[in-house]
């Protein structure tokens, strides 16, 4: 198959002097909303617990613990701000990504322990529940950095119950070891309650000296036996039990390494543990990588620093998708399916990382004589029509056949509307893209390049496709919403301006009105409110893409359930056919 992966059609071409200089206020926008988020998550960072107090303590707090534990400049962040429930310290307590630990990638997580000792506090569980979903759809181990106080108690309404509260993740813990993928843990602090199975559920348990775990802590064993009421007598017994369990907590080393034996390991200082998880991260099987790529890991022709003077901040800016891609794959190179046909969509293949991947993104612009259902009106870039939603289909279906990851990039506003997109059953072919996705068992990952708007956020791999979206990327120039704020404000009051108008109404509170809820829009529609209520998983900058593409790929072909050998593809072959022969396939 060297003829067709070694060496692709070339894409992209250098920016002009004339380009890069037009784009310089849109770059020093996109530098101002990302310094924002930057300010964000160093905030969050300092919340709590001092470092230096932590650290005099003897405790590394959990990004130290990260630093320390992974290969250096594979960590790729996510959820770093997302807070979906308000939280008072603006985070869920969690810090995670992709990680690549002694050469063998994984999904890594831990508590802060700079804030309520890595307490169950509000929006954790969703967290959590994210967590474990990547590691089942990557098919990647989970490392955990446990250091977990157990629930919040006086917000326990928020985290302990439902269908999607905290306890949830236990029962995916489980999922993931009977699927055969391992849930390692280093565990430090003291752990009750929650954080005690938090610590237990795991199939390796490494424990720092100071560490342990309990059904339930010193402070649950001083109340136990409630008696209605409190009184000074009370309060005293609760002092001495408090004082007495401080000293000697419930599930120490001594119980869960000298009598249990649930502890694998125990060692005296921190770094200690995350030392051992790199050893048994070496234990686990996966497949080198040479397995699986199609040609020798290379850079793109063109720096990915440079997106910011192609993509437009301004949505109704258009720009070339292709130059996009060319700075984001390996020897800015590809393999287009059915260029011609659905020209609003890009289906093709790539390398990243030397490994084959598929991309799926919208391109912008004009198409004269298109969509052929209708002459009313020519299609714009962006918005999907029969033909994009057919080949998308067809391409999702192809790559399944293949075994072939999916990349979706997206700056969509959305499937065709009206009579003539009715007639043309786009309700129904949006559908069955998503039944395609379903269908396929791939593993996917979605970048909202802009826009991510109406159905076309759903049904080009948005987050609600849990079984395959591993997780969602945004930017600076990243805006979700059901629709663009003035489209909503007109659709909302349109029928109140003609009554207005109708009955000699002054038209300026109705105007107002629209004005308030286009802000609405805008504020509930940006990159840091996308992060926080967890639209996207994380908002990066244009130069860190290529990371996350990377880390992306080398985890799904790690340990793959299922493989077609390369010999066998059947896609890169109809690609080919047409590109040579100039094949067109008519529908």
């Amino acid at each position: 198959m060297r003829q067709y992966f070694e060496k692709m059609d070339p894409l992209g071409s250098p920016l002009s002097e004339t380009q890069i200089e037009s784009m310089r206020g849109n770059c020093a926008k996109i530098e101002e909303i990302m310094q924002t988020i930057d300010a964000e998550v160093k905030r969050i960072k300092n919340v709590g617990v001092p470092l230096s107090k932590l650290n005099e303590r003897g405790e590394m707090s959990v990004w130290q613990r990260i630093e320390y534990l992974v290969d250096p400049g594979t960590f790729c962040p996510l959820h770093s701000i997302f807070d979906p429930q308000n939280e008072e310290s603006g985070s869920t307590g969690v810090v995670d990504g992709l990680a690549r630990i002694n050469g063998k990638w994984c999904v890594l997580a831990g508590f802060n322990n700079k804030w309520m000792a890595g307490a169950w506090i509000a929006g954790q569980a969703e967290n959590n529940l994210r967590v474990t979903d990547m590691a089942k759809i990557l098919r990647v181990p989970l490392v955990w950095l446990v250091n977990c106080s157990g629930v919040k108690l006086t917000e326990q309404e928020k985290v302990y119950a439902g269908k999607r509260g905290q306890g949830a993740c236990f029962y995916r813990h489980a999922e993931l070891e009977i699927m055969g993928n391992p849930v390692i843990a280093g565990i430090y602090g003291t752990n009750p309650a929650g954080g005690g199975y938090q610590s237990v559920s795991p199939v390796i348990l490494l424990a720092h000296r100071k560490a342990n775990m309990a059904v339930g802590g010193g402070g649950i064993l001083s109340g136990i036996h409630p008696a209605g009421t409190y009184n000074e007598t009370r309060a005293e017994e609760i002092i001495n039990a408090t004082r007495h369990f401080k000293s000697v907590p419930p599930g120490s080393v001594k119980i869960h390494y000298d009598v249990t034996g649930f502890f694998r390991a125990v060692f005296d200082k921190e770094k200690q543990v995350l030392d051992a998880i790199r050893d048994y991260m070496d234990d686990l099987p996966a497949y080198k990588p040479r397995f699986f790529r199609v040609a020798e890991p290379a850079w793109p022709k063109y720096p990915s620093s440079e997106i910011a003077s192609i993509v437009p901040v301004d949505q109704k800016s258009v720009y070339d998708f292709e130059q996009v891609l060319a700075r984001l794959v390996d020897c800015s190179e590809h393999m287009e399916f059915c260029p011609e046909f659905g020209p609003e969509v890009y289906t093709g293949l790539v390398r990243i990382d030397g490994y084959l991947m598929a991309v799926i993104g919208n391109r912008q612009g004009n198409f004269t004589e298109y969509p052929e259902y209708t002459k009313a009106y020519e299609g714009t870039g962006g918005r999907l029509y029969r033909q994009g939603l057919i080949k998308m289909s067809e391409f999702i279906a192809l790559c399944s056949r293949d075994k072939i990851p999916v990349i979706w990039i997206q700056d969509t506003s959305g499937i065709d509307v009206g009579d003539d997109a009715e007639k043309a059953e786009l309700l129904g072919l949006g559908q069955s893209l998503i039944y395609s996705i379903e269908n396929s068992k791939l593993a996917m990952m979605l970048v909202v390049l802009r826009k991510g708007s109406v159905a076309g956020y759903y049904v080009m791999g948005g987050p609600v496709a849990n079984n395959n979206n591993a997780f969602s990327l945004g930017t600076a120039a990243t805006e979700i919403n059901v629709m663009h704020g003035e489209t909503a404000a007109a659709a909302t009051y349109a029928r109140r301006l003609v009554k207005d108008k109708d009955e000699g109404r002054p038209l300026q509170p109705t105007i107002e009105k629209m004005n308030q809820m286009v802000k609405h829009y805008d504020d509930t529609s940006n990159p840091m409110y996308c992060a926080k209520k967890g639209f996207v998983d994380e908002v990066i900058r244009y130069d860190e893409l290529r990371r996350y593409l990377v880390g992306f790929a080398n985890c799904v072909y790690q340990n793959p359930c299922a493989i077609c050998p390369q010999h066998h593809m059947i896609l890169p072959r109809m690609i080919r056919s047409q590109i040579v022969k100039g094949q067109q396939r008519n529908r």
